[in-house]
């Protein structure tokens, strides 16, 4: 160790504080401190100039300057050296008491050299009984022994708490903390009357887990035993946070101990649970449902001391650490349309060991903490730690030395606790309540214990950890060793915890009588207050035309307003030249996609609805169409032209570079936010890939399973555009694999106006569903992909564009596409003055518009063939979709050759494979156009 190293910005505070003292009253000091400051007098009369010359350093100041010089060149006495010694003690048990700590509860933990032996730091046992002023600096009133300090040290850094927060750099946290561990030696200062109510929680959750047992043996349920200790633990965090303000909870957690927390939190109903253990069918057949463990509720309480709080617990699947990001999502979008403020609303995360320390989206959600468009004042992380992930011992499960370390990223303070010692399990709490409130950061808290049984409770642990198992199988669990701490107190009797124990088991002996009684399983609408006004989708309402026109002047005056930059600011010249080159486009009545685009969110604005887009790189545009937020040359000032056409709130963010956990935010913000059209949009729409679990387990079955509505726009920029395999395609197949029972729509509009009309029909509908759009990219500067404002003002979404130039009597081939092709088959229709064929536009491929296309068929009955087109692979895009529902027509398809990559890396095999389409669905043989690289 760097034996100096104690000599910083905390410890030079001290040697002031002895430096203002003594010139206040020199012969308060010991001798030895008063003859350090003489000779620093001396030395600044005398010898100032050797001492380093500062104008904006004052004196106490350069007291600790000349500290250093003098221990530098060993002109200093043995005592104060000693003293510093000391400080260095102190300072070697902040940053690495953790590590010594008694917060394994069934083994001892490893060993870490150097230890905090007192050698280490310069010291010995003869220094045992001498008195240092150091003492203050740990909060002691005055000088105190070194076994005294010791004393103090172990008490607060080497119990039952570990306390990591020595890597944060900001000083006025470090130094809360500091205080805050230093208050009655960072231990729980609780009354009888706590210490019963803690007891009593911590009954409700051993009884309860206990109960399941005897009762469904064998039946998984994911128990809590052996981190019983969570449940005081949540009870007392919703407690002490709406003390400190909070007004709404929002709970994310895997399945490891959820019936517990549903029951002695939330208070769901134990019959209910016992109900859903006999496997019961729900009430409505519409609803799939899910097992006991992933379902949410929404339920306001009063706490202890009398404060009203709702709180959330977030629907979950078993992708551990999904639900994180969706807590974050609808924590922020009720701050931004309930409460206007961070310290109102608290998220909590609960992680287990392995996935917190394993999984990727977890530092995903953990970077969004500041950021502008996804921060939520802090969230409070509790990890579960079993010590075990599944069969993996934790050696195996990380190579940090613990499973929080991911809160180094964002300079998060940690507590690790023993479970099993529940006062210090409520204390860390809340101090995890309290620097939440105070800095608006996140917090961890390890809770240290251990899982009683396997991974299930058909599990046999011994396979993989049988000496753990020993351990575990004679542990008490933490309700009977806090029962014979309050015992020792004289706080509660052996009869007087009988008593309290029998009278839950009577209460848990007549749900399980009742539940026998319930003939199906009812599901209760998470969040249910923010969706009263959106009742439960009837099926076919997707299908029907919704009115999403708009007065044609109200449209002109709107979309030059947004066009028009100020005068007042200074823009670089291309920025200046775009929006004028718009505003000659509505002049023209000539309306590109970006225009379409923005025309939607003004006139959604205008009528009350609020518009928050979101990220990687939205507010230009992957493609610089979009431009929505401009910035002043000079002294890049943001300009959001949206944010002046109404009341209404407009927010786009580029978000940092995650779609996992982005994707995962925005659908949670969706979800507590229905008067919000939301959107994701991809930077390419292959890039969903790395959020295909937020779309498989929550974007397309949450309402089949949990009776969710969302209306989430995702935005998928995709086709051709001979840039390879990585940029082409959205994987248009996939989304159509996963429709069914209308539970979403997927859409490829190939117009402005009707894009306009789509994303209208998004905040006109009464109910909601998730919208995936296929979007352009070379469609955004093209020519023909324009529309006049009467195409906007009038009518509605149209899910089937018909050929406007085809005469029905002369078709003899019908064209069916979506998007991009459409006008490369266009442009060769054109030049061939082709009337024998026409290519008719699948604008909504679901739910799909039989309706509509039975009248094409019915209005082209001349024809000698149906044609699919499409320039994905065959064995890709919409395809096999469209086979599976025209089965009973003979449609054939053109498209490239299935293939294992949705695009060629050739431009050369791209225009080859483009041209072999178009000419085969005009029998042509025509040599490849040039066709430049795009998008």
């Amino acid at each position: 160790m760097d034996k100096f190293s104690f000599l910083n910005a905390a410890h030079s505070q001290l040697i002031e504080d002895l430096y203002q003292q003594y010139q206040k009253f020199p012969d308060s000091l010991e001798p030895s401190w008063k003859a350090f400051f003489q000779g620093f007098d001396f030395a600044l009369e005398n010898y100032g100039e050797d001492i380093p010359e500062n104008q904006t350093v004052s004196a106490p100041q350069k007291v600790t300057q000349f500290a250093n010089q003098q221990l530098a060149t060993g002109q200093i006495s043995n005592d104060i050296q000693k003293e510093f010694h000391v400080l260095n003690l102190i300072e070697g048990y902040r940053q690495r008491g953790h590590l010594f700590t008694k917060t394994n509860p069934v083994r001892d933990r490893r060993h870490y050299e150097p230890t905090l032996a007192i050698e280490n730091f310069g010291l010995t046992k003869e220094d045992l009984n001498k008195k240092f002023n150091s003492a203050t600096e740990i909060g002691m009133s005055g000088a105190a022994t070194l076994a005294e300090i010791i004393s103090r040290l172990e008490n607060i850094y080497c119990a039952s708490i570990g306390t990591e927060y020595m890597h944060i750099n900001n000083v006025e946290e470090k130094l809360y903390i500091r205080k805050w561990l230093q208050v009655n030696e960072n231990k729980a200062k609780l009354t009888a009357a706590e210490k019963v109510e803690i007891l009593g929680k911590l009954n409700q959750g051993v009884a309860f887990e206990n109960y399941l047992h005897t009762k469904f043996v064998g039946q998984k349920r994911f128990s809590l035993e052996g981190n019983e200790s969570l449940i005081p633990a949540l009870d007392q965090l919703i407690t002490r946070s709406s003390q400190l303000g909070v007004d709404e909870v929002v709970l994310g957690m895997a399945h490891r101990g959820r019936l517990n927390v549903l029951t002695n939190i939330f208070g769901k109903s134990y019959k209910e649970i016992f109900s859903e253990f006999e496997g019961k069918e729900f009430t409505e057949d519409i609803f799939s449902g899910d097992v006991k463990y992933h379902l949410g509720a929404s339920k306001k309480i009063t706490t202890e001391n009398g404060e009203q709080v709702c709180i959330n617990l977030t629907p979950n699947p078993s992708h551990l650490e999904t639900v994180a990001a969706l807590v974050e999502g609808i924590c922020r979008a009720k701050v931004d349309n309930k409460y206007k403020d961070y310290k109102k609303v608290l998220p909590i995360v609960i992680h287990g060991d392995g996935a917190i320390a394993g999984q990727g989206i977890v530092y995903e959600v953990a970077q969004m903490m500041t950021l502008d468009g996804y921060k939520t004042g802090g969230t409070v992380h509790i990890v579960v730690n079993n010590q075990v992930s599944f069969t993996t011992n934790y050696l195996d499960a990380r190579s940090s030395i613990y499973c929080t370390d991911i809160a180094k990223v964002t300079e998060s303070p940690v507590m690790h606790v023993n479970a099993d010692d529940v006062e210090a399990v409520v204390h860390a709490i809340r101090f995890a309540a309290d620097f939440r409130a105070t800095f608006g950061k996140d917090v961890y808290i390890d809770l240290l214990g251990y899982r009683k049984y396997g991974h299930n409770e058909g599990d046999e642990p011994r396979f993989t950890q049988p000496n753990l198992y020993k351990l575990i199988s004679k542990h008490p669990n933490p309700r009977e060793i806090y029962k014979e701490v309050l015992i020792k107190e004289g706080i509660v009797s052996d009869e007087k915890m009988k008593e309290m124990e029998a009278k839950f088991k009577t209460l848990l002996d007549a749900d399980f009588d009742a539940a026998k009684e319930i003939e199906k399983n009812t599901m209760d609408v998470f969040m249910a207050d923010d969706w009263k006004d959106y009742p439960s989708y009837a099926k076919g309402e997707m299908l029907k035309s919704v009115n999403t026109g708009f007065k044609v002047n109200d449209l002109k005056d709107l979309a030059i307003k947004m066009s028009t930059l100020p005068k007042d600011k200074k823009f670089i010249s291309k920025i200046t030249r775009l929006y004028e080159a718009r505003l000659k486009a509505i002049d023209s009545n000539s309306l590109d996609w970006a225009l379409g685009e923005w025309l939607a969110y003004a006139t959604l604005l205008t009528e009350g609805n609020n518009v928050r887009i979101s990220g990687e790189d939205v507010e230009r545009g992957t493609f610089s169409h979009r431009h929505a937020v401009v910035k002043t040359e000079d002294t890049e000032e943001e300009y959001v032209p949206l944010r002046h056409v109404s009341e209404s709130r407009f927010d786009i963010y580029n978000s940092h570079l995650s779609e996992y956990g982005v994707l995962g935010f925005d659908y949670g913000y969706a979800m507590a936010s229905p008067n919000t059209l939301t959107v994701w949009e991809a930077q390419f729409g292959d890039f969903t890939n790395g959020a295909q679990i937020i779309v498989d387990q929550y974007l397309v079955a949450a309402e089949e399973k949990w009776k969710i509505q969302n209306g989430l726009v995702m935005l998928l920029p995709h086709g051709s555009e001979g840039q390879g395999a990585e940029h082409s395609s959205a994987r248009l197949e996939r989304f159509l694999t996963l429709c069914a029972n209308e539970n979403m729509t997927v859409a490829n509009a190939t117009t402005p106006a009707n894009y306009f009309h789509l994303l209208r029909r998004q905040m006109k509908w009464n109910f909601r569903k998730p919208l995936v759009v296929m979007t352009p990219k070379s469609l955004l500067r093209h020519p023909k992909v324009v529309s006049p404002l009467e195409d906007f003002a009038n009518g509605h979404f149209q899910p089937i564009l018909d050929d406007p130039t085809a005469i029905p009597e002369k078709v003899e081939k019908l064209v069916l596409c979506s998007g991009k092709i459409y006008y490369e088959l266009l442009a060769k229709k054109e030049e061939l003055s082709c009337d024998t064929i026409a290519l008719v536009r699948i604008e909504q491929l679901y739910p799909l518009a039989m309706d509509k296309i039975e009248e094409i068929f019915a209005k082209y009955s001349s024809k000698k063939s149906l044609i699919w087109v499409q320039e994905e692979p065959e064995n890709m895009g919409a395809w096999s979709y469209i086979l599976r529902n025209l089965r009973n027509t003979d449609i054939q398809v053109i498209a490239p050759v299935p293939s294992g990559s949705p695009a060629p890396g050739s431009h050369k095999m791209f225009e080859k494979n483009q041209n072999a389409i178009i000419n085969k669905v005009f029998d042509r043989d025509d040599a490849p156009a040039k066709r430049p690289v795009t998008a």
